[in-house]
């Protein structure tokens, strides 16, 4: 937002959908797995909606890679939730009601597998569909999916692409660990080329702006999640604020495509 402040756009930030005020131009950045009803009705107001196209990133309707337990797989394979994000910003929400609030605190005394929480960062892999516990099977809130990991040597690669409008920025990064994130990364290779099927994806999924997660197996993009509330931590070095700066100019395609100049 500073970005676009110094170009002279007016930001508004609206906190819920309770107040309403005309602009040519609302960006939908609701964290939540699947955008509310009640938010994609007010958005309706505005003449261009940024990333209005994107309404459910649930691991079911964006992973090519899960399974049923009557498939014939033979494979390592991983269990996500099928929230985004572990489920986080659904429970935060949840945990400001009453009765959902209390349901919260049961159900951390149940099983993962059974309770359906998972943290991020640390989803279990199996050697086998057969190792998975059955009642994964039966849970709603989680997913299995064929784990094909990216390997240099010995070590795992995660790619990452943050795209606003036709600016991007995207990385490989290379860590010991099969879950790769900050804490275990190894080193951090910059500007790496983004695939075809990729960019394919993106539009069919109606993406302004977010980030993909993914890793290339046998030359082919393996999509792992796709986020449309992507972050990042507050190091602001001069090299990612030109990163930012750079992604800030996105705004523009965005609109001059969309006859808002």
């Amino acid at each position: 937002m500073p970005f676009w402040q110094k170009k002279g756009v007016t930001c508004v930030h609206f906190q819920g959908i309770e107040k309403f005020e005309p602009a040519d131009a609302l960006f939908l950045h609701v964290d939540t797995t699947v955008i509310p009803e009640k938010y994609l009705a007010f958005s309706k107001q505005f003449p261009i909606v940024i990333n209005g196209g994107v309404r459910d990133i649930s691991k079911r309707r964006i992973s090519s890679q899960t399974l049923c337990r009557t498939d014939n797989f033979k494979g390592k394979v991983i269990v996500k939730t099928d929230q985004n994000c572990g489920g986080g910003p659904e429970r935060s929400l949840a945990r400001r009601k009453y009765l959902p609030r209390k349901i919260h605190r049961l159900k951390k005394h149940l099983p993962w597998s059974w309770s359906g929480y998972l943290p991020p960062d640390d989803y279990p892999i199996f050697d086998s569909p057969g190792e998975v516990p059955r009642a994964v099977w039966w849970n709603p809130k989680l997913v299995v999916e064929k784990f094909l990991p990216e390997r240099v040597g010995d070590n795992y690669c995660l790619r990452q692409w943050v795209f606003l409008g036709d600016r991007e920025m995207s990385q490989r990064i290379i860590s010991s660990e099969p879950i790769v994130k900050a804490a275990n990364v190894l080193r951090r290779e910059i500007d790496i080329p983004i695939p075809e099927s990729l960019r394919h994806a993106r539009a069919a999924m109606g993406f302004d702006y977010g980030k993909f997660d993914f890793v290339m197996v046998d030359d082919e993009a393996v999509l792992l999640d796709a986020n449309k509330t992507p972050s990042f931590n507050n190091k602001t070095t001069s090299f990612r604020m030109a990163l930012f700066e750079n992604l800030s100019e996105g705004l523009s395609s965005i609109l001059e495509n969309r006859h808002l100049g």
